[in-house]
């Protein structure tokens, strides 16, 4: 009888205890848009009235050296949303890392192309070409956005 009692004060301890825990959610903030006017010009926006244009044209992220190979993105800008990533260095050592790298990285661009940032997360498998992607992609953001 004693242990029933054990059993069923144990049960109910550790079910009360489960459901006061709360479920971990990441919050994502949405990324700000992209402010039209600073406090300083870089000259580009010489001549207009109200500060800056938004961003066009391409910009090129920094090379980020990961675990497997090296890791480059260029993006395309048009008024100042992002509309296009290129790829220009990848892991590609062995066969290994290039089959990585052309899975994770496609998926990484279409991540890139709906957010308009570098607020992505990884791909699974592919963390570390993953991280080179995404310091490399904000690097070319942070570019863009000078």
């Amino acid at each position: 009888m004693r242990r029933a009692v054990f059993a069923t004060s144990a049960t109910i301890a550790g079910v009360v205890m489960l459901l006061s825990l709360k479920p971990h959610h990441q919050a994502t903030p949405a990324a700000p848009p992209p402010t039209a006017g600073g406090g300083t010009s870089n000259g580009a926006g010489a001549g207009t009235s109200g500060g800056a244009t938004p961003a066009s044209g391409t910009y090129r992220g920094q090379t980020v050296d990961t675990r497997y190979g090296p890791v480059q993105v260029e993006i395309t800008m048009s008024g100042g949303h992002l509309t296009g990533v290129r790829v220009l260095r990848s892991p590609s050592e062995n066969g290994r890392d290039r089959e990585i790298a052309s899975f994770a990285l496609p998926k990484l661009t279409k991540k890139a192309l709906a957010a308009g940032s570098a607020h992505i997360d990884t791909v699974s498998g592919a963390t570390y070409t993953s991280e080179g992607y995404i310091t490399s992609l904000q690097s070319a953001l942070d570019s863009a956005r000078a």
